[in-house]
């Protein structure tokens, strides 16, 4: 899994290859076709490369050319180890991407941080939930000696 994310100014496009294929033959166009509809949709992208298009033979580096670029491919990379004060952040990351519309256990919330390419101790993401449920920014409900956490307007009586 390859995820391809391109900020231009405030807007920003992230790309989750679970549902196709993109290696360095074919990334260039992918990110000329989504700078193609940040431009359609009135967001004005700067190039670098002054004839806005990427060189399309199969030996240029797309990610290379870009700037804040991020891409972890779990099946070839190793997950980098995140601090316990990083976790909060990462958690939003997971919340804005509909992750806790479902309620979710500590355990799997590692798993999720995991396929995202971070690795964190199960009892800091323990810690972080409950301080988030607490201070009411998530939802948690036990259940059967299991906690899961949830957003709120998610879950549906």
């Amino acid at each position: 899994m390859a995820k391809i994310k391109l900020k231009f100014g405030e807007n920003e496009i992230e790309v989750d290859s679970r549902d196709f294929y993109v290696d360095n033959q074919s990334l260039g166009e992918v990110i000329e076709n989504l700078a193609k509809l940040l431009e359609e949709n009135q967001t004005k992208p700067i190039y670098e490369n002054p004839a806005n298009t990427f060189p399309k033979e199969s030996n240029y580096d797309s990610l290379n050319s870009l700037e804040d670029v991020e891409l972890f491919e779990p099946e070839f990379n190793e997950p980098k180890p995140i601090a316990a004060k990083e976790i909060k952040d990462k958690l939003k990351i997971l919340e804005k991407n509909t992750f806790f519309n479902i309620p979710r256990t500590v355990t799997e919330t590692v798993q999720q941080l995991r396929e995202y390419g971070w690795v964190a101790s199960p009892l800091d993401v323990s810690k972080t939930l409950v301080n988030m449920a607490s201070n009411k920014e998530i939802s948690k409900n036990s259940s059967e000696n299991r906690t899961h956490y949830y957003i709120q307007e998610a879950i549906l009586a």
